[in-house]
């Protein structure tokens, strides 16, 4: 499995396993099912209701289908989820909406049947067709299988095992009678903070420890600050302390 290296913005680097193409294809061809069985449904749905109309309406979800779903399930689809593989920033951090946004407007230059479509409508030329494989080269053959959606945008796709406790890890509300522990917290960046969502859930997936212990030491040294609790604890409680703060 290729792995990369990613700067986390804490002068340390984290290993994460980039999806193979196979792997993306299979992803692809899901959430293509999944669109499949959607427009047959409204289509079958507009012809018995005889409100052809319908069906311009219902065809929205359809095109928004890779926007809407990366952004509501933190980078992944129908697909990706059942692969256990997601979209990240190249440092490491969340997506941005303008980077998932990037993505989506770049789909159908790196889908080969976005170009079928332009040549089968005769909006492009014959000799265009080999252009139809652009999308697929490129992802082959970067050295992060990006497709070129990806590069434009900043993000990558990598393998992620989803651990049950994930969420309770990272993502944990945050109780009415919650005492935060480190205001020093508020410190730290925007950037900082998505960086440490993403290798929270490195940390959790891979159950690397070490790696939890060299993040906390460099915090603890940005910050300035001392704590008793062991190395993923502190982070976990980092993150409940900036929830808490940013919300209230």
């Amino acid at each position: 499995m290729a792995l990369i290296k990613l700067d986390t913005g804490f002068n340390l680097e984290v290993e994460i396993p980039v999806t193979s193409f196979p792997k993306r294809l299979l992803a692809w061809i899901i959430d293509a099912a999944a669109c499949i069985i959607y427009l047959i449904v409204v289509n079958i749905f507009s012809i018995f209701s005889d409100a052809g109309w319908l069906g311009y309406i219902f065809i929205l979800p359809y095109l928004l289908y890779y926007l809407l779903s990366e952004i509501l399930l933190n980078g992944s689809s129908l697909g990706k989820l059942a692969l256990g593989i997601r979209v990240i920033s190249e440092d490491g951090g969340t997506p941005t909406i303008n980077q998932y946004l990037i993505r989506w407007l770049f789909r159908l230059i790196d889908s080969p049947f976005g170009y079928m479509g332009l040549l089968v409508g005769q909006l492009l030329p014959p000799w265009c067709f080999p252009l139809c494989f652009t999308g697929i080269a490129v992802t082959l053959f970067t050295p992060k299988s990006q497709r070129i959606g990806d590069i434009l945008a900043g993000t990558i796709l990598i393998d992620y095992r989803t651990n049950p406790n994930i969420n309770d890890t990272i993502f944990t509300e945050v109780e009415s009678t919650y005492q935060p522990r480190y205001p020093e917290v508020m410190r730290l960046s925007d950037k900082d903070i998505n960086t440490l969502k993403g290798i929270l859930q490195s940390i959790t997936s891979r159950g690397d420890m070490a790696m939890a212990m060299r993040i906390a030491d460099r915090i603890k040294a940005k910050l300035n600050l001392q704590s008793e609790e062991d190395s993923f604890q502190f982070l976990h409680t980092l993150m409940k302390d900036y929830n808490y703060y940013t919300t209230r």
